[in-house]
């Protein structure tokens, strides 16, 4: 294969520096007890992909499939030694699949209008017929199929899902960009605009994107997780945020995290689930990192998120109480204070889903939990549920009113809440939804506030930055000033502060 050994060669060596570089002279990933395998005349594939699957010796009778995508410059081969999913395979009995671009960029297709359409001429299609084969020749689970992938890679599980809502039962995508971010029309493979985080569109464009892909289909779509380096300097961090927005769209979910944690030094987990409990959309952002994912212990909460790691003897299933005693412990014009009585669980509380008029507006680590802005005069309806660290949640608790006091809300026939989805030693990242409180709709709309603090904005995206210091003040995008009576659109960005990162009071108004 020419210089393909010497490459590949060079590729497991630079991984294997970066993994060690990042993490602390992290080793390789411990020996298989299996090896890798190429497969040949695995069916239909229209841009010559080579195919290596690893079958774990511990393989179950009825496995599940994992479809691992390299990187550019990467191969199946590499990925294999470069990442930790065959070490989770030995764990758990499922298959990876570890498939390789021969092209001479070695990156995936995920850029012309064949690779972003169901049943298309392109890389996709080759992936298909690699599933089918383990499917037909290892006897694999055709309701447990997942992909997952890196940089191109993580570009192309966004592209797989999108294509084949049909085929899989989720995704992870390592420092991926949303689908249909990367399309051209000249024929070129390089998108400089998506990949600098340039390109934004509103959930419902972004998911109107997937829709399109496959047209007709209504069946259910695959859950996604996402993860990117705030200091992706490769693909722009930007882009974790549009594809949060673009997945909780085609999901049906608020874009408003169902939870939030820490779950290491340096990562922000938060969730979006589902009505259910169901996390559809689950999000890392890992603080100081650039383009070097997946590190250690990432593929492991990968394999966790798909459900894979519950084959060898259950986990916890068991959801904590119901939270009792909730009561509205004081309101203004624009708030409404809760409390509670906190809940038990089996192994232990990890906090609490706070619900308005029937969606979820927040959660809480403790009992307590203060709804921001509120049009005045109104009342609201609160229940709270309590979830546990495996994602079980109980059920909602007996529900209580606040009616808030007569004022001037927000101002302007408006309101706008801030919630802060991402945060690491002296960064983070926010999300301001805008409410048109008024019976006509709005042709623009503007919010401002007055840090207490620091903080200091550099970068907005769905939003343009008119005053940026103590006082900010942002204003609509060309494509989002007009709001509904009774909707909303939102805005969102990365900042720095030092000390304390508290949260601002906000003013909106709407023209």
């Amino acid at each position: 294969m020419r210089s393909g050994r010497r490459l590949a060669a060079a590729l497991a060596a630079l991984l294997t520096y970066l993994a060690a570089a990042v993490s602390g002279a992290v080793g390789a990933p411990p020996a298989a007890a299996a090896s890798l395998v190429q497969v040949t005349n695995f069916g239909y594939n229209p841009t010559n992909l080579l195919m290596y699957e690893y079958v774990p010796a511990s393989v179950q009778a009825h496995p599940p499939i994992l479809l691992a995508l390299h990187n550019c410059t990467g191969s199946g081969p590499s990925f294999y030694s470069g990442t930790e999913f065959a070490s989770q395979a030995d764990k758990y009995g499922f298959i990876v699949i570890y498939p390789s671009v021969t092209r001479s960029y070695d990156c995936w297709d995920v850029s012309s209008a064949s690779s972003l359409t169901h049943n298309g001429t392109n890389d996709p299609a080759g992936l298909i017929s690699m599933i089918q084969y383990i499917e037909q020749h290892n006897n694999g689970d055709s309701s447990r199929v997942y992909v997952t992938g890196a940089s191109s890679g993580g570009m192309a599980t966004n592209v797989m899902l999108g294509d084949y809502p049909d085929v899989f039962k989720a995704g992870a995508a390592f420092m991926g960009v949303p689908f249909g971010c990367f399309a051209t029309s000249d024929g070129s493979q390089w998108n400089s605009a998506c990949a600098q985080g340039q390109i934004t569109k509103t959930p419902q464009q972004w998911g109107d994107l997937v829709r399109a892909a496959y047209p007709g289909y209504t069946g259910p779509r695959p859950r996604m997780e996402l993860w990117h380096g705030t200091a992706d300097t490769t693909l722009s961090y930007v882009n974790f945020g549009e594809e949060i927005k673009q997945w909780t769209n085609v999901a049906g979910v608020s874009q408003t995290p169902t939870t939030t944690s820490y779950p290491q030094s340096g990562w922000t987990h938060t969730t979006y689930a589902d009505t259910s409990g169901v996390t559809q959309v689950d999000a890392y952002s890992i603080a100081n990192t650039g383009h070097v994912l997946p590190q250690p212990g990432m593929a492991a909460a990968a394999v966790h998120f798909f459900g894979l790691d519950q084959s060898g003897g259950g986990g916890d299933t068991t959801p904590p109480s119901v939270p009792a005693n909730l009561a509205v412990s004081g309101v203004t014009s624009s708030s409404a204070s809760l409390s509670w009585s906190a809940s038990t669980d089996n192994v232990g509380v990890a906090g609490y889903r706070v619900f308005r008029n029937g969606v979820q507006v927040g959660t809480a680590a403790g009992t307590t939990f203060t709804d921001s802005g509120l049009a005045p005069a109104t009342q609201y309806t609160y229940k709270v549920a309590a979830y546990d660290a495996a994602g079980n949640v109980s059920a909602q608790s007996a529900a209580v009113t606040a009616t808030t006091s007569p004022g001037t809300g927000g101002g302007g026939g408006c309101t706008a809440a801030y919630a802060v989805t991402s945060q690491w030693n002296n960064g983070f990242t926010a999300n301001v939804v805008v409410t048109d409180n008024g019976t006509t709709p709005s042709t623009g709309w503007k919010v401002s506030w007055t840090w207490g603090g620091t903080q200091q904005i550099t970068n907005v995206w769905n939003g343009v930055l008119a005053g940026n210091g103590p006082g900010v003040v942002i204003t609509n995008a060309g494509y989002n000033g007009s709001i509904a009576p009774g909707g909303n659109t939102s805005f969102g960005f990365q900042g720095t502060y030092s000390g304390t990162n508290t949260s601002p009071t906000l003013s909106c108004t709407l023209s």
